[in-house]
């Protein structure tokens, strides 16, 4: 399929590995120019050259902490008129409710909830004056339902989930869409974080924590970042005009909801 958004500028955050660089691989397959954002300079340029190499775009790099406010400001000055937005950081450690301080949560905040919305703050008022838009966040599966162990984060994109169910509405008339991903458990470094703290939780080898974490999902895998970078570029492209202020989950079917 055609996504119709071939030469169009997307700036992806925490692109350069993980679930981030899926969405940066399949918008830049896609035809996109990307400015590409992460903090690890190194990393950033290894990815950077392989987008260039296999898909042939134009891949700006920005080595920058995306949730810190100067940081911040690099990266939007750099990305200066983009036409998608990909947001991204990573989320907080997991713990227990009594593990939490005031200034855990404000961390989470601001990294999964203020930054996001900054960027968005920033970035709409442009895509409406060109009529055209889309802004994806990336959040997560516990915002449907909540993970113990990941209250932080629950409680951070919760609130971010909040925001864009009324920002999405005031700003589909001008033709810009904002909607979330939620993922569940994918190959990705965060869920070898998790993986590891379970097995030191549970006296585990990480074999035995991944079969069963693997075991609670209906795929009975982890997923993808291609398959995730698919679904986002979708999310992108001219043929999700109609989707508005959705929270769609890619979690293999983990998730028990029927709604």
């Amino acid at each position: 399929m055609d996504l119709g958004i071939a030469g169009k500028r997307a700036l992806v955050c925490a692109g350069s590995r993980g679930l981030g660089r899926g969405v940066a691989e399949a918008l830049a397959a896609a035809g996109c120019d990307i400015v590409l954002n992460a903090r690890a300079e190194e990393t950033l340029a290894q990815t950077a050259a392989a987008l260039r190499d296999a898909h042939g775009v134009e891949v700006t790099e920005v080595a920058a902490d995306v949730t810190d406010e100067a940081g911040r400001a690099r990266v939007l000055q750099v990305a200066g008129a983009v036409d998608i937005l990909i947001t991204n950081a990573g989320g907080p450690p997991p713990g227990q409710w009594s593990d939490w301080g005031r200034e855990d949560f404000i961390r989470a905040l601001d990294a999964n909830m203020l930054t996001p919305i900054a960027l968005m703050t920033a970035l709409l008022p442009g895509m409406i004056a060109r009529g055209w838009g889309r802004v994806v966040n990336i959040t997560s599966q516990s915002v449907k339902a909540p993970i113990p162990t990941l209250g932080l984060s629950n409680a951070a994109r919760t609130g971010l989930t909040g925001y864009v169910a009324g920002t999405s509405r005031a700003v589909a008339p001008f033709g810009v869409t904002i909607n979330n991903l939620l993922p569940g458990s994918h190959d990705t470094d965060r869920a070898r974080t998790l993986d590891l703290a379970a097995m030191a939780a549970g006296g585990l080898s990480l074999d035995q924590v991944r079969a069963e974490r693997m075991g609670a999902i209906p795929a009975r895998r982890y997923g993808t970042i291609a398959e995730f970078g698919a679904m986002a570029a979708f999310l992108c492209s001219v043929h999700a005009g109609f989707i508005v202020g959705q929270n769609i989950l890619l979690d293999g079917g983990a998730t028990l909801a029927t709604i």
